[in-house]
């Protein structure tokens, strides 16, 4: 850690004027602690990466412009994690299939109803909504689809790990869905297109504007245990964007 932070340091990466444990400054975690004779002090730490396959120098990245990006459009403003997704994949666009719950999604593919080109649009899964879930139902079944040489991609208010992800997916789409959010507009067959290069994200819906935002139809998430009693908490959670924090 003390390399790593070096590098951002020294490459203004990171902001140094910072409290922390050790004091003022993030220069102080460049060192790493020993203990000499029982006695505990500190020394520079590591100056080069032992294995550039992993750890690399500022001055040497594994892509000049980093691993995220941010999408924007007439959907709605989110994220998009690149460098897990093959740069053939950057640019998507195909009709949208809507859900609601990431079990319908699952269900969908077990029916072979999504074999197709097809923009996956999961919407009500924000801090307002659930709580952002991990999404983790979709990994397995968009990679399946992608490999079998269809053009997919996954656009949502909620949230998936970048562990998960060769298939192209804009997440922490906001405003969300619960909020009024432009994604709770979207319709079956609407064409979307998920352009990473660009940094673009729109449907192609004249009349958007115009829709009623949908409700959820199948929520999966009975009131009760507290859900009901915390609701003011919900309903006043900020964006994704924002932190998914509470302001009054």
């Amino acid at each position: 850690m003390g390399y790593l932070i070096r590098e951002l340091l020294q490459a203004g990466l990171m902001h140094d004027d910072v409290q922390t444990v050790m004091g003022k400054g993030l220069y102080a975690h460049t060192q790493e602690p020993v203990f000499d004779e029982g006695v505990l002090s500190f020394r520079d730490g590591a100056q080069n990466s032992l294995d550039e396959d992993i750890l690399r120098p500022a001055n040497n990245p594994f892509t000049a412009d980093g691993g995220l990006k941010v999408l924007d459009g007439n959907i709605g403003r989110g994220v998009i994690k690149i460098s897990a997704v093959n740069e053939a994949h950057h640019v998507v666009t195909a009709a949208a299939r809507v859900f609601d719950d990431q079990n319908d999604v699952a269900e969908a593919f077990q029916n072979g109803e999504l074999e197709k080109d097809v923009i996956i649009v999961l919407r009500f899964q924000g801090p307002r909504a659930n709580g952002m879930p991990e999404l983790h139902k979709l990994s397995s079944a968009l990679g399946i689809l992608q490999d079998r040489g269809f053009k997919v991609a996954l656009v949502t208010d909620g949230r998936l790990s970048g562990a998960s992800g060769k298939f192209p997916s804009a997440i922490h789409v906001g405003p969300e869905a619960l909020a009024g959010g432009n994604i709770a507009r979207i319709k079956d067959g609407d064409i979307i297109t998920l352009n990473a290069k660009t940094g673009t994200l729109s449907v192609d819906a004249h009349d958007l504007k115009n829709r009623q935002a949908m409700q959820r139809q199948n929520t999966n998430q009975p009131l009760g245990l507290g859900r009901d009693m915390f609701s003011i908490f919900r309903d006043n959670c900020t964006i994704a964007e924002q932190g998914g924090g509470i302001t009054f």
